[in-house]
């Protein structure tokens, strides 16, 4: 096996987030310092791409403030994410949606995936 990946699994932090995965809308609480007070900040968007594997994991969120597009990138890793919420599933083709920046108004909007595969009786 090698050497890296004994390492990195050896010191990998250990926290377990739920599975989402390119199209959903997550809510990412990050903890930000300022001085020495610290807070918690609340990033809501779509995900754009997953990439990477283990511990050097890392996540793309998009989401519009006012007419501006923000995108961060997340390490999944990083001791700063307190939590991770997965607000809807999308239903998109692809593994990495970079279309969707040039997107704007209805055609913006990503399809819910049916969740629910129980019938109603």
């Amino acid at each position: 096996m090698d050497l890296m990946k004994v390492v990195e699994k050896e010191f990998a932090p250990e926290k377990s987030f739920p599975e989402f995965k390119a199209g959903d809308t997550i809510t990412v609480s990050y903890k930000i310092k300022e001085g020495n007070k610290e807070r918690i900040q609340q990033f809501r968007g779509v995900v754009i791409q997953r990439r990477g594997t283990g511990a050097t994991a890392t996540f793309t969120i998009r989401k519009m403030s006012g007419n501006i597009g923000v995108e961060r990138i997340f390490p999944i890793s990083s001791p700063f994410i307190e939590n991770i919420e997965v607000n809807k599933v999308g239903d998109v083709r692809r593994a990495r949606i970079f279309y969707f920046r040039n997107l704007t108004g209805k055609k913006a909007k990503i399809k819910d995936k049916n969740v629910s595969n129980a019938k109603e009786d």
